[in-house]
């Protein structure tokens, strides 16, 4: 072959190339829903609820044996709180569960991360509630009809149970974790003067989680909080949230475990006790994380809150 031809063969070779990369970040379309290729295993769905576009994020396990949904608390969104990237530290609790055989994914909610707020600015329990449900519901579709294992976290563990409470046909299991609500005190109504705030997120509030000394590096704490505020500069606001009022344990059917933090200020033993007590599924589990605060998936107790969290929902595998 002559040089020339081998230099024709090679800029070939390497346009191929190049194309076949920009395609891999390029939308795919598929119903109402499209994806984009993050990285090397991380997904971005754009999934309508409702007709909003939702961000949808999926790490996929070869010969899955379970899915579940990741559901984030007040603050931060899905990426920062459930894969967490640290160069030589592994904090993720979307690869850890990948590692264990499941495919994982973690929704933003609105105004979160890459879910835009909608027309009113606002959320609220109902219609984050609802969303969750919609999003349960393409999941499963996505999966051959499977049923998914919720896992809601700080305030994601009231939206969880408020979902489950609603409709848990798609549901195979409930996981709280960081459960604040006391079920005898009434959430008051709204004022009529609320408004929106969109208040700055902090470097403060993004590290606040991170309670025992020690239990996470430095290093792990200041990467986290660049990637909050990076996802999520600005605080979403809520509204309507006596809606959280209508949680009836004692509708709850399906297997519940419950997981608490030894040294989670946010989630006070009194709190779990009224919840486990009046949950009507007689399928329920109820674990301290030894050493635990209420990051504890991220912290030094990740592997035993992993086993603690898998060993539950290997029992309902398929």
């Amino acid at each position: 072959m002559t040089t020339l031809l081998k230099q024709q063969w090679v800029l070939v070779l390497l346009l191929v190339t190049t194309i076949a990369c920009k395609a891999e970040h390029l939308p795919i379309t598929k119903g109402n829903a499209t994806a984009v290729l993050v990285n090397d295993s991380l997904l971005r769905h754009t999934v309508l609820s409702n007709g909003h576009p939702m961000a949808v994020w999926e790490k996929k396990a070869e010969n899955a044996k379970g899915i579940i949904l990741f559901v984030h608390g007040r603050t931060w969104s899905g990426v920062p709180d459930f894969d967490l990237q640290v160069e030589g530290e592994e904090l993720s609790l979307m690869d850890g569960l990948v590692e264990q055989g499941y495919s994982a994914y973690a929704i933003d909610l609105r105004g979160y991360g890459k879910t835009p707020r909608d027309a009113t600015e606002w959320s609220s329990p109902e219609i984050a509630s609802n969303d969750i449900l919609n999003i349960l519901n393409w999941i499963s579709e996505e999966n051959n009809n499977s049923k998914v294992h919720l896992f809601g976290w700080s305030m994601g563990s009231t939206l969880s149970l408020l979902a489950t409470q609603k409709e848990s046909k798609n549901i195979a299991s409930l996981t709280i974790f960081g459960y604040w609500q006391d079920l005898d005190s009434k959430i008051p109504e709204d004022t009529n003067d609320k408004q929106l705030m969109k208040s700055i997120n902090t470097a403060k509030n993004a590290a606040s989680d991170f309670i025992i000394p020690g239990s996470i590096s430095q290093k792990a704490i200041d990467t986290y909080v660049k990637k909050a505020l990076a996802y999520d500069p600005i605080r979403v606001d809520w509204r309507h949230e006596s809606e959280y009022n209508i949680i009836d344990p004692s509708l709850i059917t399906t297997p519940v475990l419950l997981i608490q933090g030894e040294f989670d200020p946010l989630a006070p033993t009194v709190n779990q006790a009224k919840l486990f007590t009046r949950l009507k599924t007689a399928d329920k589990s109820w674990v301290v994380i030894s050493g635990g605060d209420h990051a504890a998936f991220m912290e030094t107790p990740r592997k035993h809150f992993i086993q603690s969290f898998t060993a539950f929902i290997d029992r309902f595998n398929e």
